[in-house]
């Protein structure tokens, strides 16, 4: 008989083959459900090849911090957020393997919440899915509000003048609140909404201008080095790096982002960890050597609240506003490309969330025309939209880096969990070192989380109160595995009065 205790309901998990068929379009829907959109088994389409899906790690990776983070990461950690940029680097590099290892067993859609679901039972995986939820909405919302920046700051260059202060800013200091960055994501949704085909093939060509636009700005800005910037190395000491890593870990968001395009990608057993880690290597090379550059073409004081800050060094070094044109049209782009994935993984997680029940079946409706989920997507688009008009970046980046450290370190102990229950369970790629590298995961995650500020964790705190109350006041009761539970403990008794009928007769 299903056990209903708290405990058992809490630690439930989702077998992995029911995940992988539901990810075919078999059993899509909660027990029960009447048929969505007119038609049953609708489900996500397999589109995305392997450089799509590459572009989408390094879309949601490279610009979600580098095109701005540095105005806040240098003024804590001084010329040594080259070292931050490092530790940040290995901590992702240490978790990339184990989100390899796990999108190759389980590849669906979800990430870090469908992984919690099929190892560390239905407690662990809501929780996860709200920081999930925070990560990425909030993620999507601290770029947008940096879109405003690049493109106040191409205005200026190429027509002398700049949206009104007023409408460029979240409330304060002047500001009402960020009408650029209300139009950026009214028309990532408006992209997502037509089709994850055409969405890919965008942000693809998105991506190589973007590359593009960050190799130009090494090769300008290595030509203003000068050593004497990087001195004192270390002026706010070892504190300041923590500081810092901790508050960029956030960029590294498009590992997750990867693993969220489970169910629409080719051949995802091989996929999958290939472009994982693709992504990892071009990333890190690239955020590495903007910061190196960054910091040696000016003094690391000068990067306190500039705005468009990469376009100002180049504007500096040449003394022409050409260059830094030009980077500011790339940063307008890049950026665009960057909001539009962070927001594609958000409606994906929700979509997987909606169709176990632990949310209103709704965000697992999809569109028979496109196979998108347009209800989800506008609801994304409006919190998102919200956030990125009316919250400052500072607060929007920090509560980003912790949601984004407590899904890594979930998934690197999902790694254990699984090699201990499914030994067995086909892997296209297995971590290697284990079990030290999911372990030092686990660790640099933590040590990144005591770094965070204090105000971060208060907001952590209330998403988790959020999260509990949804959780106990509607999940727990709508979740397909409670369903499930409660249809096999009513089958049970109707059995043992038919053994006993048998037997008296």
């Amino acid at each position: 008989m299903a056990s209903n205790t708290l405990g058992a309901r809490l630690t439930r998990r989702k077998p992995v083959s029911t995940l992988i068929a539901e990810s075919e379009g078999h059993d899509g829907l909660p027990a029960g459900a009447p048929e969505e959109g007119g038609r049953s088994g609708i489900h996500l389409r397999r589109s995305i090849g392997l450089w799509q899906l590459s572009a989408i790690g390094i879309g949601a990776t490279i610009g979600t911090g580098i095109f701005f983070v540095l105005s806040t990461a240098v003024p804590s950690a001084g010329p040594a957020v080259i070292l931050s940029f490092v530790i940040a680097a290995v901590t992702a590099g240490l978790t990339a393997l184990c989100y390899a290892e796990m999108a190759s067993a389980i590849p669906v859609s979800g990430s870090s919440y469908s992984y919690a679901y099929a190892t560390l039972g239905e407690g662990v995986a809501f929780a996860v899915g709200i920081c999930l939820l925070m990560e990425y909405g909030v993620s999507a919302s601290a770029i947008a509000v940096s879109w405003a920046e690049y493109l106040n700051k191409f205005f200026d260059l190429a027509f002398g003048f700049q949206i009104p202060e007023q409408l460029s800013g979240a409330p304060g200091d002047g500001h009402w609140f960020n009408l650029p960055a209300l139009l950026l994501v009214a028309m990532v949704c408006f992209l997502l909404v037509r089709g994850v085909s055409e969405s890919v093939k965008v942000n693809a060509a998105m991506v190589g201008i973007k590359i593009l636009i960050l190799i130009l700005f090494i090769g300008v800005a290595l030509t203003g080095f000068h050593s004497g910037n990087l001195t004192p190395f270390m002026p706010l000491g070892i504190g300041g790096v923590q500081l810092a890593a901790s508050s960029i870990f956030f960029s590294f968001i498009g590992l997750d982002a990867v693993s969220t395009a489970g169910e629409e990608v080719k051949n995802p057993r091989r996929t999958l960890p290939m472009a994982i880690i693709i992504s990892l290597v071009v990333v890190t090379l690239l955020y590495i050597l903007v910061a190196l550059a960054g910091i040696g073409a000016q003094p690391w004081e000068k990067f306190d609240g500039q705005e468009a800050g990469l376009a100002q060094i180049l504007q500096d070094i040449t003394g022409q506003s050409w260059p830094a044109m030009v980077f500011a049209i790339g940063a307008i782009i890049s950026i665009f490309s960057i909001t539009l994935v962070v927001i594609y993984g958000q409606t994906r997680i929700l979509y997987s969330m909606g169709r176990d029940g632990m949310l209103p079946k709704r965000f697992a409706q999809l569109s028979p025309r496109t196979g998108t989920p347009v209800w989800n997507t506008i609801v994304v688009g409006l919190g998102v939209g919200a956030l990125a008009a009316f919250v400052p970046l500072n607060v929007l980046a920090d509560i980003t880096s912790l949601g984004t450290l407590i899904a890594f370190s979930v998934v690197s102990i999902g790694v254990i969990v699984l090699r201990r229950t499914q030994p067995d369970l086909p892997r296209g790629f297995k971590v290697p070192g284990y079990p030290v590298v999911p372990l030092l995961s686990v660790g640099f995650c933590g040590y990144l989380i005591t770094g965070l500020h204090a105000d971060t964790f208060e907001a952590g705190a209330v998403a988790l109160v959020i999260a509990v109350a949804v959780y106990f006041g509607y999940s727990i009761k709508h979740s397909k595995l409670e369903r499930a539970g409660a249809e096999q403990s009513a089958e049970q008794p109707a059995e043992a009065a038919e053994s006993s009928e048998t037997k008296a007769g």
